[in-house]
């Protein structure tokens, strides 16, 4: 059971002194480095950690105030503090890093905390330098901006104004004229801002390759595997790995739409048609937000007991911030407090099934950060993110059997799942390739960057670019500038890619054996990040997506689940 701490808006307001932490981690490193004996090294790693604990939660504390309200000026120049400062503490930490790695005592520190945590430490000297610090700033500093801009940017629709988030339910809406009209506006308030979304971009990708050039790397590519703790697999196990989603997934997921479109009966199909599976519309989830966090709780009791106690404290807690509004940034996170021992799930809903998929996907990611909570080495806690994604994605399908709590007609909800996480598959693909020609041709610009998008499009998802006619800023390109991966956080997106797959494995196996499922599960989010990704699937003795046939035999069964489903 957790401490009892304060609800979310009683938690103090605490800007980190960045000057006194990087002395107070500077100190630590002097301190490792004098050691007299192994004990007063280990000593002295416990008290770095606890105290890196409580910078690390002021800072995450900053970082989701200001992502609950862009426009709150406190919030802004403490972000600033922030953004500014980190790179100096990451400087110091360096430091820190080295003397672990340097020291005499490091036999008996690998024995205490494990053999993993050094090889984390070797990455991170590997990707950091003191003279990428002017770098660091300005990364922080333009991906900060592109957050802003996106969540500044208003539609005008109907008698309303709405953000991008809130557009969802009209782009899903089941009268087609509406979808349509609802289309046009949000993507020309997109168009409106191509011009700068693509300079912050550029920006991005110069300041990034720079880093790289100044650490040795010929460019970003071998930077962003190190900063994305790619530990067991290197460029051309995922080149290998996309090209078996193209051969695999892509005819699937095009037949997917073609029998979508067969069964909606719409014959010159667009892009605002895409997102309806049914002639009466999507399977849309019951109640207000708070009706839909009853629901919730009311499946996590019924699931396990660390299910049912979690997402309860999670709830009395205020930890969970789930309605779109003015302001507000987009999308959906989960982020973890080390003082405070929980999780913060941050979403926009906006009344599609989406709503329900955040209640399962992001209580997966804070389900494993509480059972893995009191793990002592805060390296561990949490794993790299092709793992943390594991967690959250298998949740989405554990939650399958409670649907119809949440629906009127759930076996509609679950095709409609299934079929979007195997229909997502060759556009995850699609962003990662991007990703990889952009940082190999830095110099490449906007309009060839869009050029390649679309025929890295035609490529994975071809069945998709017959619809953008009508649609200017799809066809010209513009798909990935509302990624926010690929400004955020580069080489994050194969992640998702390799969880599916992962979730696939324990969706099969749980309508086998649900004992056996959850077992594997739970001992998985127990883990944390105590091994490398590979290593991990291994562990929990499931298959690993980058061997041959591995996603053949994850994606035949889906098909004959897919079949299963009373849709009609």
């Amino acid at each position: 059971m957790k401490k009892e701490i304060p609800v979310f808006e009683e938690w103090p307001f605490r800007v980190p002194n960045i000057q006194k932490v990087v002395a107070q981690v500077n100190g630590f490193t002097e301190a490792l480095k004098n050691a007299s004996d192994e004990k007063a090294a280990l000593a002295v790693v416990k008290k770095h950690n606890k105290a890196m604990d409580k910078v690390g939660n002021e800072a995450t504390h900053v970082e989701v105030l200001y992502s609950l309200d862009t426009t709150n000026k406190k919030y802004e120049k403490a972000m600033n503090v922030i953004n500014e400062g980190m790179p100096l503490v990451q400087n110091a930490e360096t430091s820190f890093q080295k003397a672990m790695v340097e020291s005499p005592f490091r036999p008996y520190l690998e024995k205490k905390l494990g053999s993993f945590l050094f090889q984390m430490y070797e990455y991170s000297l590997k990707s950091f330098d003191e003279k990428i610090i002017p770098e660091a700033t300005e990364e922080n500093k333009l991906s900060m901006q592109y957050s802003t801009l996106m969540a500044s940017i208003r539609v005008k629709f109907q008698d309303g104004e709405y953000n991008l988030s809130q557009m969802g339910k009209f782009l899903q809406d089941q009268n087609r004229e509406t979808r349509k009209k609802a289309s046009e506006a949000y993507y020309a308030a997109l168009s409106e801002k191509v011009d700068e979304i693509e300079e912050i971009y550029d920006k991005l990708v110069k300041v990034r390759t720079e880093m790289a050039k100044k650490l040795g790397f010929d460019n970003y590519v071998a930077l962003g595997y190190l900063r994305m703790g790619r530990y067991d697999y290197r460029p051309q196990d995922v080149a290998f790995y996309r090209d078996e989603i193209a051969r695999v997934v892509t005819p699937i997921a095009g037949k997917l739409c073609k029998d979508q479109f067969k069964r909606t009966k719409i014959r010159d199909s667009h892009i605002y048609d895409l997102s309806v599976m049914f002639p009466d519309g999507n399977p849309l989830p019951k109640g207000t937000t708070q009706e839909k966090i009853a629901l919730a709780q009311a499946m996590y009791d019924k699931m396990s007991p660390e299910t049912s106690y979690y997402f309860r404290f999670m709830a009395e807690h205020h930890v969970l911030d789930l309605e779109a509004r003015p302001g507000k940034q987009g999308g959906g996170y989960m982020t973890f407090f080390p003082v405070y021992g929980t999780s913060f799930i941050f979403s926009n809903f906006n009344g599609t099934s989406g709503d329900v998929d955040v209640l399962t996907h992001e209580f997966g990611h804070s389900l494993q950060g509480f059972l893995s909570a009191n793990i002592p080495v805060p390296e561990y806690r949490m794993g790299t993110m092709d793992e943390a994604e594991i967690d959250s994605m298998s949740m989405e399908f554990f939650a399958h059997p409670y649907m119809e709590s949440f629906f009127d007609n759930a076996e509609r909800y679950r095709y409609v799942h299934l079929a979007d996480a195997i229909s997502f598959l060759p556009y995850g693909v699609t962003v990662d390739e991007f990703q990889h020609w952009v940082y190999e041709n830095p110099e490449a610009t906007p309009a060839e960057r869009d050029a390649k998008w679309h025929e890295l499009e035609l490529k994975y998802t071809p069945y998709k670019v017959a619809l953008y006619k009508d649609c200017e800023y799809l066809a010209s390109g513009h798909r990935w500038l509302g990624q926010g991966h690929i400004f955020g956080s580069p080489f994050y997106y194969i992640d998702y890619t390799l969880a599916q797959v992962m979730a696939f494995q324990f969706f099969n196996l749980d309508r086998k054996d649900h004992e056996k499922a959850w077992k594997r599960y739970i001992a998985l989010c127990k883990m944390g990040g105590k091994y490398p990704f590979r290593t991990l699937v291994k562990k929990a003795h499931m298959k690993d997506p980058f061997e041959p046939h591995t996603i053949e035999k994850a994606i035949k069964p889906l098909l004959k689940e897919l079949k299963s489903y009373k849709i009609d």
